[in-house]
């Protein structure tokens, strides 16, 4: 009995593993295709823009122009005729001659990502705060600070601490 329930849990991992691979393969295919078909359409205007430069006389840049989209035509192809095979081989392929570049480009996701947290968190907490007031409603430091002194003995008090010049 224990060893056919074992036998089902394997042969559903099994299962859940291929049908992970086959959704990997699905997105990248799909995304691949996509990416290369805009990345086409950059190296396009890109050309157009070569052209318009050459117009005008501007050599150098249209030279420039012109290389780039050249790349980006090579990579656009890449992209849109490779299946996700190729691409996740070749991605594995490049990690593994070149580990350094690849735990370099982790560690400037990493930053991007952090980066961007940090950025739409202080944004998400501003948003949720009206002006003047901290976020539970109390009064901020300035508010705390700038109220008049309570009268002491029926008399106001005076001087710099009271009435918020210091």
């Amino acid at each position: 009995m224990a060893e056919q329930a074992q036998e089902q849990v394997k042969e559903k991992a099994q299962e859940a593993t291929e049908k992970a691979r086959t959704t990997l393969r699905d997105q990248v295919d799909s995304r691949s295709t996509q990416a290369g078909e805009q990345i086409g359409q950059q190296a396009s205007d890109l050309r157009t823009l070569s052209h318009e430069l050459r117009n005008q006389g501007k050599d150098g840049p249209a030279r420039l122009a012109e290389q780039a989209a050249e790349r980006a035509e090579q990579v656009g192809g890449y992209l849109t005729h490779s299946d996700a095979d190729r691409i996740l081989r070749d991605a594995e392929d490049y990690g593994r001659s070149n580990p350094w570049a690849v735990i370099a480009g982790g560690l400037a996701a990493g930053f991007l990502a952090s980066r961007f947290l940090k950025a739409s968190s202080s944004d998400r907490y501003h948003g949720r705060t009206q002006p003047g007031q901290s976020q539970l409603g109390a009064p901020t430091a300035t508010e705390r600070f700038a109220r008049p002194a309570p009268h002491v003995g029926g008399a106001p008090a005076t001087g710099p601490a009271t009435t918020g010049a210091i």
